[in-house]
């Protein structure tokens, strides 16, 4: 029974892999911490988004988005910064989307 634990605990951080995340010291005893990007305050066990779509809670922030790593040649990524996503878009019709075959991250 032991394995079946383990098997699913590594299949469950398995999505977590590819994320790029970084940690933010919090001092202990702190009420509220400081986003690094915007400059602005949050209390201790809230979460926000930053301007760098970067999803955050006191000590950690992560990407909110996947970024596209394949998909056909004749298209192109192209990161939306107010959605927070990349579109796969035809390089000569920006308005048909493409399909994607893997992506990195969130």
């Amino acid at each position: 029974m032991n394995y079946l634990h383990l098997v699913v605990l590594l299949c469950s951080l398995l999505p977590l892999c590819n994320a790029y995340c970084y940690g933010v010291e919090v001092k202990e005893g702190a009420t509220h911490c400081q986003d690094e990007t915007d400059k602005t305050w949050h209390p201790v066990g809230s979460s926000w988004r930053n301007s760098d779509c970067m999803d955050c809670s006191c000590g950690r922030c992560c990407t909110s988005y996947a970024i596209p790593k394949q998909f056909p040649a004749d298209c192109e990524s192209v990161f939306d910064p107010q959605a927070c996503v990349y579109r796969v878009q035809k390089i000569n019709n920006p308005a048909i989307e493409c399909p994607i075959f893997s992506a990195v991250g969130k």
